[in-house]
């Protein structure tokens, strides 16, 4: 299966595999429906990889097998 993630709002929100993840006022990951652990485990990767990486400006769409 493969997750899809998009960004809509760099550093804000997110869409993994149409599923609204957001950052709340706390800096908190929290995603509006439950994900499944492949995209948890995707989103973890994406933020290590992309998110969290001041070289990646602006946030681009990954897919993760």
């Amino acid at each position: 299966m493969s997750v899809k993630i998009k960004p809509i709002t760099d550093h804000e929100v997110y869409e993994v595999n149409g599923k609204e993840v957001y950052k709340d006022s706390y800096n908190n990951w929290i995603a509006r429906e439950s994900l499944t652990s492949a995209e948890h485990k995707a989103f973890a990767n994406y933020k290590r990889g992309v998110i969290n990486n001041p070289a990646f400006k602006p946030h681009k769409p990954a897919t993760y097998l």
